[in-house]
């Protein structure tokens, strides 16, 4: 809507995004004045469920919370429940949770790449018309997500809503035998893979900068994605370092937003990003030796060199080499596997708090549990990636918009559409981010 040199533009709800949101951006004599990011689905109230639950629970429990990436949940409960009860999980079963998580980095990344965002970089409303327009590419990328879900299968049970893990690890570990066929197929998946790096790298890019500082797990010597320490790089490349995790809601602190069932969040008072962008830029350097090579060959610069992309249009070319590395590392996990002992290490319930933190594909996603003696959880707090994220979003969507209507003059539907993009280009998963519960009764 355009009045006396003012617009009003408001987008009822978001496609290709998980849940619902809606956009709204007011610009006022050329210049844009707000720009909100508004969550309405409603709350889903899971710390709220978790409540009063055994503390052999919020593992299936908070794997309903997202279809997409039930295992970030998963693993996030895991590690936070273990270390309330001051126990560490035997080293094979660390990496089989390793293995499983990449499964769901391939799965996940995959179809973000290959239907949610693509359509965006080749004109198409979705992957409905891309797949007529690209039918090649398109069943290319529905080969590499079997890839990433046969590993889901096999670890977990099944595909969405893993079924196999247990606090202490699995109910049931695979033989060596069993993961043969599927090493046959991840070593297929490897070209896929590759072409894929190949494909995104030639689309055109926006010129864009996000001002937020980055943030993500880090973990020396391996590319941090089932564990690691929260580490800061700061949108002036200052290197804070590392903190302890058991510190992240002193760090990280959450506050409600009229516009938004979500709650925004802070790091150190900053606004802040996770995801891909943010892995990259603080553990590039671990990336496989053949992710690496994708990184260059997609333009994103020399990660032994601490190469840094903070543009954000181009976070689906880093999604693209994590394709690459989850591949490699399921394949690495596969070819060195030794059936553990026992398929899970006993967890015995005791009093106290845990904390626990894994990089969903979306970004850093943290878990804390207070428990009873008895196991009982008494009380949980859960930071999904896109919470965290809805603030530099909207900071993204206002310096998008303004450059767009200053150097283009664009109409509003041009505006909108490129509006759509820049809240795709974070992969926003916003049934997430809704959960969170603050309950207050005044009975009179």
């Amino acid at each position: 809507m355009t009045h006396r040199g003012s617009r009003v533009l408001h987008v009822g709800s978001l496609s290709r995004v998980e849940g619902e949101g809606a956009l709204h951006l007011s610009v006022r004599e050329g210049t844009v004045t707000e720009a909100r990011l508004q969550i309405y689905e409603p709350p889903r109230f899971f710390e709220a469920f978790l409540q009063g639950r055994g503390y052999t629970e919020p593992p299936d429990i908070t794997a309903r919370v997202c279809g997409i990436c039930p295992v970030a949940y998963q693993m996030s409960a895991c590690a936070a429940i273990e270390d309330a009860c001051g126990i560490t999980v035997d080293p094979a079963l660390r990496e089989l949770r390793r293995l499983l998580y990449c499964g769901e980095w391939i799965e996940s990344q995959t179809l973000h790449i290959y239907l949610l965002h693509a359509p965006d970089f080749l004109g198409c409303d979705g992957a409905v018309e891309l797949a007529r327009t690209a039918r090649g590419h398109v069943e290319r990328g529905l080969r590499l997500k079997q890839a990433g879900n046969a590993i889901l299968e096999l670890l977990g049970g099944r595909a969405i809503h893993p079924v196999n893990v247990r606090v202490g690890g699995f109910h049931r570990t695979p033989t060596v035998r069993e993961l043969k066929p599927l090493a046959a197929q991840l070593r297929r998946a490897q070209e896929d893979a590759w072409q894929t790096v190949l494909w995104v790298s030639g689309f055109d890019f926006p010129d864009a900068e996000t001002e937020a500082d980055l943030f993500a797990l880090a973990a020396p010597g391996t590319y941090a994605i089932e564990s690691g320490t929260p580490a800061v790089l700061r949108a002036n490349g200052e290197t804070p370092g590392m903190f302890p995790l058991h510190t992240f809601l002193d760090r990280v602190r959450e506050e409600h937003l009229p516009h938004s069932t979500a709650l925004h969040a802070t790091l150190d008072g900053r606004r802040h990003l996770t995801g891909s962008l943010a892995r990259f830029a603080i553990s590039g350097r671990w990336l496989s030796p053949a992710a690496v090579e994708a990184a260059r060959e997609a333009g994103l610069g020399d990660p032994y060199a601490g190469a840094i992309c903070r543009n954000p249009f181009r976070s689906i070319l880093v999604r693209a080499v994590e394709v690459v590395y989850a591949v490699d590392e399921a394949l690495r996990i596969i070819d060195t596997y030794e059936p553990p002992r026992r398929p899970y290490t006993d967890v015995p319930a005791a009093a106290g708090t845990g904390h626990g933190a894994t990089e969903a594909p979306r970004g850093l996603l943290y878990h804390r549990y207070l428990l009873d003696a008895d196991g009982t959880v008494a009380d949980a707090r859960l930071v999904p990636p896109t919470a965290q994220n809805q603030g530099a979003i909207e900071d993204d969507l206002r310096r998008t918009a303004q450059a767009a209507i200053t150097g283009q003059g664009l109409g509003d539907q041009e505006l909108t559409l490129l509006c759509e993009r820049t809240i795709r280009n974070h992969d926003p998963c916003i049934s997430c981010s809704t959960h969170f519960l603050d309950l207050t009764i005044d009975r009179s």
